[in-house]
């Protein structure tokens, strides 16, 4: 923390910066999700190793990915591999295993984390909050009591106590469990 001298009256607040976040607050380079061939994320993540992907478990239809823009540490996502929009276009196989995943990541996290609570549901399209509308999405947060606190509130910043990695392997070691 460094005292900026000469920016105003000095206050009693400390400051965390997270200038990295500016690009994702801006939006730059952020693919559009189209397609599976105009830079989709859900479509290329299962390309790539888990570890790099950050895919925590995989199935036939579905996948269990962190959100590399967590709300809380290990928020997860359950993803169909197959490129769709909407919840009602899932066939039955995909439905259940949707289900099923989503499931053992409540199991996986309560495990791994102690998870106290859940916040579990999807945005579906860009006036429903989804980021990514093109390719469905299930959120899997979880929650502990006192989790919220002033920092996203006034500060707009999340902090996380775990790296991505880290807590991707601690989830996909307690996956089967």
């Amino acid at each position: 923390m460094h005292d900026q001298a000469g920016a105003g009256e000095p206050d009693n607040f400390q400051r965390l910066w997270t200038p990295h976040r500016m690009a994702y607050i801006k939006g730059e380079n952020k693919p559009s999700g189209s397609g599976p061939g105009d830079g989709c994320p859900f479509c290329e993540i299962p390309k790539m190793s888990d570890e790099d992907g950050l895919i925590v478990a995989r199935g036939t239809v579905v996948y269990a990915v962190l959100n590399l823009y967590p709300y809380n540490s290990g928020h997860l996502m359950v993803v169909p591999f197959r490129h769709v929009s909407d919840y009602d276009e899932l066939d039955v196989t995909e439905t259940a295993e949707l289900g099923d995943f989503t499931q053992r990541s409540l199991r996986a996290l309560r495990k791994a984390s102690g998870a106290q609570g859940f916040n579990v549901g999807m945005n579906l399209g860009h006036v429903a909050g989804a980021g990514i509308a093109a390719h469905l999405h299930q959120h899997v947060v979880p929650r502990w009591g006192g989790d919220t606190n002033f920092m996203p509130v006034v500060a707009q910043t999340k902090v996380l106590p775990q790296m991505l990695r880290d807590t991707r392997e601690l989830l996909a070691d307690t996956w089967n469990a």
